[in-house]
């Protein structure tokens, strides 16, 4: 099969594979139909996940048809269609039955980091039952792509992490993916005001199209300055750092309000600075969350009943012998102006 491996730091290539083959009892092999690619898997390339070595598939999100399953398998069967969730989970062990499923001692974020992903024809899927979702007749696929990972991660790590609340005010740093999917969920809740941080004026522009109140470029440096102007010098309850790199984590920190929450969303590859010299008074709480998937079956309702549409972050689409290019064109989103890459493999 078809397969695209991370071979080092900056090296990839599509390659064949052999077919995976059942392991445990229950694992599922699951032909791939759509995946995508993350901003993860670009960390991955950067060499900044050390869980991942080179040589592993890449990917963890996609929806596909059950090839075959393991023994054990009891609520999916072979031509069944089905939503890949990024985090496999156990549902019995400590973490999974505290809800804490990318924790899973079995499981966890390990597709297309510590075992073989979803960028390839075939995937094996750990814990079948507990970490595929059925996809009903007739679903847009590409929107169930979009619920494998960045609409839940969005939402968990973000929205519910900085207990976004009705009459509420929000910043949301980084408009890439992640950061539309928060700003496309928070709205759940109903805050005052969601503003938007970035330095790309077309991500900014489509921010405000997804239901952003105020917009922000940060290119000159002074979006502190202009957040805090916005707020009467008050600063923000939530903010959301969507991107992972210091200066947005320090952005995060210079525009929060006295009681407010900073929830990390982004993968941090270098260290950044805590100034408890400024916050230790504040009455702040800092959160960081894996995302752990258990808001999948509620968002899977909210796209059914079309209160979200996620399809509306997918802007590009190419084929998996196509795969190299969609890593370009994602990986250069400023001048090519993409937000999420479909793949198309069957």
């Amino acid at each position: 099969m078809k397969a695209f491996v991370y071979q080092g730091k900056g090296l990839k290539v599509l390659e064949d594979r052999p077919k995976p083959e059942l392991q445990e009892p229950g694992d599922a092999i699951v032909k791939m139909v759509k995946t995508t690619i993350c901003g993860t898997d670009l960390h991955i390339l950067k060499g900044d996940v050390e869980t991942c070595e080179p040589g592993r598939i890449l990917g963890h999100e996609g929806v596909g048809i059950i090839d075959s399953v393991g023994a054990g398998v009891t609520a999916f069967h072979p031509g069944d269609r089905v939503l890949i969730s990024c985090v496999s989970a156990c549902g019995k062990c400590e973490y999974c039955r505290r809800g804490m499923y990318s924790h899973c001692t079995t499981g966890g974020w390990i597709l297309g980091n510590e075992i073989d992903g979803t960028q390839a024809e075939y995937v094996r899927t750990p814990h079948a039952d507990t970490s595929l979702y059925p996809i009903p007749e007739g679903a847009d696929e590409e929107a169930y792509v979009m619920l494998s990972d960045i609409l839940p991660t969005g939402y968990e790590c973000g929205v519910c992490n900085g207990k976004v609340a009705p009459g509420s005010t929000v910043a949301i740093v980084g408009s890439g993916p992640i950061g539309l999917s928060a700003l496309l969920t928070a709205q759940f809740y109903s805050p005052a005001q969601i503003i938007m941080v970035d330095i790309d004026d077309a991500r900014l522009e489509v921010a405000k199209q997804f239901g952003a109140t105020t917009i922000v470029n940060n290119s000159d440096g002074k979006a502190a300055e202009t957040i805090m102007k916005l707020t009467q010098q008050r600063g923000v309850d939530t903010a959301m750092e969507a991107v992972g790199i210091p200066l947005t984590f320090e952005l995060c920190q210079d525009i929060i309000a006295p009681g407010g929450t900073i929830a990390n969303i982004g993968v941090h590859g270098k260290k950044v600075d805590l100034h408890l010299e400024r916050l230790w008074s504040q009455n702040i709480s800092i959160t960081t969350r894996l995302v752990d998937t258990v808001s999948t079956p509620m968002l899977l309702s909210s796209v059914q009943s079309k209160k979200v549409d996620p399809v509306q972050l997918v802007t590009h689409r190419f084929k998996l012998d196509q795969i190299i290019e969609a890593y370009e064109v994602f990986e250069n989103a400023a001048k090519t102006k993409a937000i999420k890459v479909i793949i198309e493999v069957a």
